[in-house]
């Protein structure tokens, strides 16, 4: 097993550096979806962005751990927990070929939401009325953000769905190997069971850009990849989940900002309005179960 190390505290670095993250990752669905519009097979981009990531990972982790860097105390969860975060960069950017990058990342903060649902059967954890009545306004934001009643409803919705619950169950994996795994080994072995898994299917139909910009994305999604996970992790080890977790909110800003300037489109009232309900049902749970956690260290 790698090393694992230990906590440090530093609050305000800790904060600066999951912003960072944040915006790694929309910068990760920007490249995807320039990509896959520009013509490249989605699984294709999918491959590249874990290649990238898995080669930066074994060249950042190998010469400080060797071979303990591979070794896991539990593959099994370890590749299951891989397997649902490949499941939702597939999904995620299947959508993003069809959705504006609001709407999937609009829909993506519903995932705080799902895991509060999933921890129940998965971890046993005690959720009470308040949070449920949280959960449940939550996913009224997120019918608002899909409008499944209205014209500008778009079956690749379902995809996105899809990569939220699946995002969601990566998280709820991560929990579990909590204090059980290093940050090397779990880096490695999400990104390289994904490369791998996804080799076979590639190659087949494998296209080359054509743009000199599009080398340039090419090659930076995996380094965004990397970048944002290893950043996240590193936030967590010098500042408190709880403190942490607002943070992907600013992907709303992000997102809007990445999609009015490389995309030219706007987002609408309803992802806007939708978001709102979202993040507000998000920060009411974030909010409650600090005080929960408050009180029971007392």
């Amino acid at each position: 097993m790698g090393r694992v190390i230990p906590r440090e505290d530093k609050t305000a670095a800790g904060v600066a550096l999951m912003a960072l993250a944040v915006c790694f990752f929309t910068c990760i669905d920007t490249s995807a979806k320039w990509l896959i519009l520009a013509g490249l097979p989605t699984l294709q981009v999918v491959f590249v962005r874990y290649l990238v990531h898995w080669l930066l990972a074994l060249t950042l982790y190998l010469p400080q751990e060797g071979a303990a860097a591979l070794r896991s105390n539990r593959p099994w969860l370890q590749l299951l927990r891989s397997a649902f975060l490949l499941g939702s960069t597939v999904f995620n950017f299947s959508a993003l070929k069809f959705l504006p990058i609001t709407v999937t990342t609009t829909i993506m903060f519903a995932g705080p939401i799902a895991v509060t649902l999933l921890a129940i059967p998965l971890l046993g954890e005690r959720v009470g009325i308040r949070r449920i009545l949280a959960v449940c306004t939550g996913f009224m934001g997120v019918l608002v953000v899909i409008q499944p009643w209205g014209a500008a409803f778009h079956p690749a919705m379902f995809l996105s769905l899809a990569a939220m619950v699946s995002a969601s169950m990566y998280f709820i994996m991560t929990r579990m190997l909590a204090g059980e795994e290093a940050n090397s080994t779990q880096q490695i072995w999400s990104s390289g069971t994904a490369a791998l898994a996804l080799a076979p299917f590639v190659f087949g139909g494998w296209m080359w850009p054509d743009r000199a910009v599009d080398w340039v994305v090419f090659f930076a999604i995996g380094g965004f990849g990397a970048g944002g996970h290893i950043a996240a992790t590193i936030a967590h080890r010098w500042a408190d989940a709880s403190l942490l977790a607002p943070m992907v909110y600013i992907q709303v800003f992000t997102a809007a900002i990445a999609g009015i300037l490389v995309f030219a489109t706007w987002p609408t009232v309803w992802t806007l309005g939708g978001g709102l309900v979202i993040i507000a049902s998000g920060l009411y749970i974030w909010r409650r179960e600090r005080r929960l956690k408050a009180q029971s260290s007392k």
